[in-house]
């Protein structure tokens, strides 16, 4: 019995506050929202606070109280896991407040909502470039932040991001057996990201991608690519001479080597 009367005087409550919520949101009284706003703000009702901040927002906008309150405002969204409003608020109040208090921190969560947004690496990268740039935005801004060894972390793991969006994008072509697009992308794969951790698989593939294409080409073409393709090969040794590929790439120099030589026809297609 008192188990339902306890049931029941929660429901009571939970309608009430409801009521009394519907009520604040057709309320004029700006003063009571922009009160009730930073009420809710601070218990976590992120929801209710965005609704009463869309209200009460253009009233204060040349107001002492318009930093905070567009503070509050992307911090909420933020609070919510929207990223991308979030985001947008965080820029639009970059704008409009450069120098206020929030100021350092309002850069930095831009740029860690768009970092929050970052797609997959066989996804459009777009989030992870604005990522990227906001974080350096915000080390150049502010180099001394306690934040700064953080965002060198994020700028490292977009960077990975990048470079595997890059590998998968050539590996793509080269899976298509579209041999000639293949090299393309993987020559600008490995100039963009000389470092890349990909990069003996990628000039592997990029030198097996140079044989294919001779060995499919018209014979009156076939030479200047197998010669391509020898030269790709003293290159691929030159820098891993004991590759985990030895001996895929010692066969591609044999048949190379053999066709230079004794210039063997090979039917094919341009």
């Amino acid at each position: 019995m008192r188990l339902r009367l306890h049931t029941v005087l929660i429901i009571l409550v939970l309608l009430s506050s409801c009521g009394e919520y519907a009520k604040l949101l057709k309320s004029t009284d700006y003063d009571l929202k922009k009160t009730k706003a930073k009420e809710y703000y601070d218990e976590g009702q992120y929801v209710k606070t965005t609704e009463l901040l869309t209200q009460i927002l253009p009233r204060f906008r040349a107001t002492e109280e318009a930093e905070e309150l567009n503070w509050m405002n992307a911090q909420s969204y933020f609070g919510m896991k929207d990223y991308f409003t979030a985001g947008s608020y965080f820029k639009s109040f970059i704008e409009q407040f450069p120098f206020g208090k929030h100021a350092e921190e309002a850069n930095y969560m831009a740029a860690l909502c768009d970092y929050n947004i970052s797609a997959r690496p066989e996804l459009d990268q777009d989030n992870t470039r604005n990522a990227l740039e906001g974080f350096n935005i915000f080390l150049t801004k502010f180099p001394n932040s306690p934040k700064a060894e953080s965002c060198k972390k994020m700028i490292k793991s977009l960077e990975d991001k990048l470079v595997e969006k890059s590998y998968l994008s050539a590996r793509l072509y080269y899976d298509m057996k579209q041999y000639k697009a293949a090299v393309v992308a993987l020559n600008n794969s490995l100039k963009e990201y000389a470092n890349t951790i990909y990069r003996e698989k990628m000039m592997y593939l990029k030198l097996n991608s140079l044989f294919q294409y001779a060995e499919l080409s018209l014979v009156n073409k076939q030479k200047e690519r197998y010669q391509a393709t020898l030269d790709d090969y003293y290159s691929f040794m030159e820098e891993f001479p004991k590759s985990t590929y030895s001996k895929d790439v010692n066969s591609i120099f044999q048949k190379t080597n053999k066709f230079l030589k004794e210039g063997i026809p090979d039917s094919g297609v341009k």
